[in-house]
């Protein structure tokens, strides 16, 4: 019995059924905000936005579009449910994420709806697993009301030079202080950890930036613990714009392309530590 025929026997209860010919389209952007072990999903016809967070001071967003998958049906305005993330990656990897020319494992994703657990079946080379995950009402994800109307310095880089900056800066730094000017030093980085303290300067006609908007001199700090799950969200990507708003808060939007050159992005949203007294 073939993959779609198994699922397709209850289709008509469904209100959520998601398919990809290729699970790792899924898996690698949910690996990018997985830190926390709960993630609040909620799907609109537009896509399916997954949402985790950290004690209101960091919230990550991974957004998929309807269009990177094969199927996309939703019967509601809007569907949404909270899931273990740890335990969906678990399954989602459960034939050990093939990177072998050829091979890939599909993914047909269904939900019945609140109450009902999320059902996933994996097939690979003729071989389907069924597994379900128990859900859960989802929580309410904190607003940061960050609006690009309050948007006051926004850079787009590419994100080698970002993965450049971060290796030669001292992550055993407990902030990070990030400086935005329309004047020098236009973009800066600095740490203060155990080696003293490291700035790396981008100037705003660097090759590596894309874009320079900066109406503002802005210096704030940011946890280094809070930005560090980022990085994996950095490592897939292309390109990463990162913006300020007039109260210091941070957004950084990752710009990531699939198996199948689509893009898809992750959006990390960051408050300012307090400490902001200069080194």
């Amino acid at each position: 019995m073939s993959l779609s025929t198994q699922s397709q026997m209850v289709e008509d209860n469904y209100v959520l059924v998601a398919s990809l010919d290729n699970v790792r389209n899924l898996s690698n952007i949910l690996k990018a905000i997985t830190f926390k072990d709960h993630a609040i999903f909620n799907a609109t016809p537009n896509g399916l936005k997954v949402t985790v967070e950290d004690s209101k001071c960091l919230q990550a967003n991974a957004f998929i579009q309807a269009e990177i998958f094969q199927e996309f049906t939703i019967k509601e305005e809007s569907v949404g449910f909270q899931v273990n993330l740890t335990v969906l990656l678990d399954c989602l990897t459960i034939f050990g994420g093939s990177t072998v020319a050829g091979v890939t494992t599909a993914l047909r994703m269904c939900y019945n709806g609140y109450g009902y657990p999320l059902t996933l079946f994996l097939e690979e080379g003729g071989v389907v697993t069924v597994c379900k995950i128990n859900t859960q009402e989802p929580e309410e994800p904190i607003d940061f009301e960050f609006c690009s109307t309050n948007v006051t310095n926004k850079v787009i880089l590419q994100s080698e030079s970002l993965k450049e900056a971060f290796s030669e800066l001292d992550m055993t730094s407990e902030v990070l202080q990030i400086t935005m000017s329309p004047s020098q030093p236009y973009f800066r980085l600095s740490t203060f950890g155990n080696s003293g303290n490291a700035h790396y300067d981008y100037p705003k006609d660097s090759d590596m930036m894309e874009l320079f908007q900066c109406s503002e001199t802005q210096t704030n700090r940011y946890k280094m613990s809070l930005l560090k799950p980022s990085t994996k969200a950095l490592a897939l990507s292309c390109k990463v714009s990162v913006r300020t708003d007039s109260r210091g808060f941070l957004s950084l939007q990752y710009l990531v392309r699939n198996d199948d050159r689509q893009i898809c992005f992750v959006e990390y949203y960051c408050c300012p530590d307090e400490e902001v007294d200069e080194e």
